[in-house]
């Protein structure tokens, strides 16, 4: 069973766009801080003259403090790759209240991804659903867009596969990376996996919850079923 965004949420898609563009105005997402020295445009620090140093980068007011010639060194610009991993499972699609934990977690990546651009950050993003879903870091706002819209459309029935997908991720990060989990973490493998990534990369999580997993509404007898094993 298959449906999209547009119809659990009384957003369409230009107001959807709106939200999730407003929502990336809002957010102060930090400038990474870069292990490479060399020259940028942020003064780091200032060290020892060496034979072949630029003249121009010769730091003049400790070189008379010290009396020793020093050469001023800046922060070299280090874009850090950004994986946003989505819960595309059954159990997000809870939805109590619109827009509900799914709807809001892909506005919400929508709107983490968008500002990562805006700080030249390629992102890419990852489904942890039955589905194979990944796109890798871009720098493209149409290619944002593009898996964006195809969040926008989620199967009712997938299984929770977030550890296994991290696991999955792990071996392709050549290089230290940001992962940022949106997710109810209904999976019971997934805090080991991020454990494993979290030794190298860099890990935010995210946790979504509806009202109606705390407390139900109403009284009397409740039918259920769990959406993900029946």
């Amino acid at each position: 069973m298959e449906a999209t965004l547009h119809n659990a949420d009384p957003l369409d898609h230009r107001q959807f766009l709106v939200a999730v563009k407003r929502l990336a105005d809002s957010l102060s997402y930090g400038t990474d801080r870069s292990p490479f020295l060399g020259q940028g445009l942020e003064y780091v620090q200032s060290r020892r003259y060496e034979p072949g140093d630029p003249v121009k980068s010769i730091d003049w007011r400790v070189t008379a403090r010290t009396g020793k010639h020093h050469v001023k060194q800046f922060e070299t610009p280090k874009q850090m790759p950004v994986w946003i991993v989505v819960d595309t499972s059954a159990s997000m699609a809870l939805a109590s209240h619109p827009p509900g934990k799914y709807g809001l977690a892909v506005q919400v990546a929508g709107g983490i991804a968008l500002a990562c651009l805006d700080h030249i950050n390629p992102v890419g993003v990852l489904g942890a659903g039955g589905r194979d879903f990944v796109v890798k870091p871009s720098l493209s706002r149409d290619v944002l867009l593009q898996w964006l819209h195809a969040l926008r459309t989620y199967r009712f029935d997938e299984p929770t596969t977030l550890g296994q997908r991290l696991l999955s991720l792990e071996p392709s990060l050549r290089e230290r990376s940001m992962l940022i989990v949106l997710s109810d973490f209904h999976d019971p493998d997934a805090m080991a996996a991020l454990k494993l990534i979290g030794s190298r990369h860099d890990c935010l999580c995210l946790i979504f919850r509806d009202p109606a997993e705390d407390q139900l509404e109403g009284a009397g007898l409740f039918r259920g079923r769990e959406v993900e094993s029946g």
